[in-house]
Parts: structure tokens; C-alpha cells; sequence
């Protein structure tokens, strides 16, 4: 369990949600590492690679919920490779699994961007909240 304030955390979130229309529901954040979460997209998703966070959505109208699977490791390689704090790349995914669930994608032509301006969004809610 990565060193994060619960509370603060599930504040930030259910801002994060409100601001795209979402009430905050049951989610599950399973932090893992790079193998169990190469287990989870083979067993789940048929892919065969590593991933920072796998998304599963069962929001319902206008309440998020899901199980989220995110990868410490891999956390941790992209905060160093980008050249960020871990704190703030960690924070990132954990949005990012949020964003998910409020419907944002990010594997569509143009929808990269997209998520990227939500997940920016989402860091600075974090700063204030």
C-alpha cells in the first residue's frame, strides 16, 4: 500500500468525479506489482504486456464505481523516465482510474489529449483539496 492520506484521497476523488457530472460510488484500488498486473490483463484482457493501471467499469447512471489495478512498479518507471516525483505520477493514476470510470478514454484518435487536460485538471483539484 503506496504512503497516501485515505481521506484527502477520497475527497480529491469524488472532486474529480463531480467535475465531469459523477458521484463516487464503491471503487477498489488494487495496488500490485508489474507481474500480478501482467497476470491481471492476461486472465481478464487476453494482452499479453504491461500496464500501469487496468480499469474495470461497473458505474451505473450517474455513480462511478469499478475495480482499479494499478502497478506501483510501473509507477515508479514512468515517474523516473518522465522526469516526475513519484508522489505526483502516482496521483496521476490514480485519477486517471477515475477519469476512466467518468467515461474520459484514451486510446482513440484524439482521445490521449483529452485525458491527459482531465488527468492535468485532476492535479491541480489535488493541490487544493
Amino acid at each position: 500500500m503506496p504512503d497516501i492520506d485515505l481521506e484527502k484521497t477520497g475527497r480529491w476523488l469524488g472532486i474529480v468525479a463531480a467535475s465531469h457530472g459523477k458521484r463516487v460510488g464503491n471503487i477498489n484500488y488494487l495496488f500490485c506489482s508489474d507481474a500480478d498486473i501482467l497476470d491481471a490483463n492476461r486472465k481478464y484482457l487476453g494482452h499479453d504486456y504491461f500496464t500501469d493501471i487496468i480499469t474495470f467499469d461497473y458505474s451505473h447512471d450517474d455513480k462511478i464505481a469499478g475495480d482499479i489495478y494499478l502497478s506501483l512498479d510501473t509507477v515508479a518507471t514512468n515517474a523516473e523516465e518522465l522526469g516526475e516525483p513519484y508522489r505526483r505520477e502516482l496521483m496521476r493514476v490514480i485519477a486517471h482510474g477515475v477519469l476512466h470510470l467518468c467515461g474520459i478514454n484514451d486510446k482513440g484518435p484524439g482521445e490521449r489529449e483529452i485525458m491527459e487536460r482531465a488527468e492535468n485538471a485532476a492535479l491541480e483539484l489535488w493541490k487544493e483539496s
